[in-house]
């Protein structure tokens, strides 16, 4: 799957600007982004319900436009709204897309693989909506896809639910399935991304690995534990500028900045003077929701 100088408007509005995107066979690609920021305008793109207004899509080699037939059907893809028919019972809606591949996996294996086997026979509209994402799950992977795109697949699913979900998206990418997901969850990104991409406004302002983004910022912070009230006047005076420390609680030190060996020896050289031992000693980095907060200036979604 490949994007370059993607520009998508509507009106006066820029949804998506000259984005590039590459996504490898068998990898998982998490698309994190605040609320507008683009995500869904891009998977529309990639999945030919929208065409860009500049820029060039590849999928599989294919143009999602032109080669729109030959695209979906070696692509699965599970929308927030479900997509399904109302009054259609779950077993018959999963058996219906099966019907359309040409060696779809076995219906019932996937009902019984998502929980699902009790509600067969429970129209759609009766489903809960944490069966409805299972549900749609369910149809985007049935013909057995080569990219398969979700759409916040966990979303409305009790903790069980939830990982059932990954571990089947981890099973797709064993097999060789490339996966983009968008979710609202870090955590979620964090355990099955192999890459993400943070968008907003449009434009892709980070990519990498969930640790290489983690690792991503200038700044970490050293924790300890020793004495209340220690004196820390000497500590801040030994430490380069721009560094600060505090006692976050009773006890508990924070020394904020990048954390190196030479940083690492001021701290105990400083504990040494004062003749106190510093317990529980430990580096700590930036967790994947303050480096997205870092850069876009916003949380994500709950």
């Amino acid at each position: 799957m490949l994007l370059r100088n993607v520009s998508k408007r509507y009106g006066s509005t820029t949804a998506v600007s000259e984005l590039d995107l590459d996504v490898q066979t068998s990898e998982v690609l998490a698309l994190l982004g605040p609320n507008g920021a683009g995500k869904t305008t891009t998977v529309e793109m990639c999945e030919g319900f929208i065409r860009p207004d500049e820029g060039t899509i590849r999928i599989l080699g294919l143009d999602p436009v032109a080669d729109n037939a030959k695209v979906r059907a070696r692509t699965g893809v599970m929308l927030q709204g479900g997509g399904a028919y109302p009054a259609a019972r779950a077993g018959e809606m999963l058996d219906l897309v099966a019907s359309y591949a040409a060696n779809p996996l076995d219906p019932q294996w996937l009902l019984d693989t998502l929980g699902l086997s009790e509600s067969a026979r429970t129209t759609y509209r009766r489903l809960s909506g944490g069966q409805q994402q299972r549900l749609a799950l369910a149809c985007a992977v049935v013909g057995r896809p080569e990219l398969v795109f979700l759409d916040e697949p966990t979303a409305g699913m009790d903790a069980h639910a939830r990982l059932v979900v990954w571990e089947l998206i981890d099973a797709l990418r064993r097999d060789g399935v490339t996966v983009v997901l968008t979710t609202h969850q870090l955590t979620e990104a964090e355990e099955l991304a192999d890459r993400i991409v943070i968008i907003d406004r449009g434009r892709s302002v980070a990519t990498g690995t969930p640790a290489e983004l983690m690792r991503s910022g200038a700044e970490n912070q050293l924790r300890f534990r020793a004495p209340r009230m220690l004196d820390l006047a000497l500590l801040v005076a030994a430490l380069p500028e721009g560094y600060r420390a505090t006692e976050a609680a009773p006890g508990e030190y924070l020394v904020e900045g990048h954390i190196d060996p030479q940083v690492l020896a001021t701290v105990t050289a400083w504990c040494a003077r004062l003749n106190v031992l510093a317990t529980d000693m430990r580096v700590e980095q930036r967790s994947l929701e303050d480096v997205f907060i870092e850069l876009t200036g916003r949380e994500l979604r709950k």
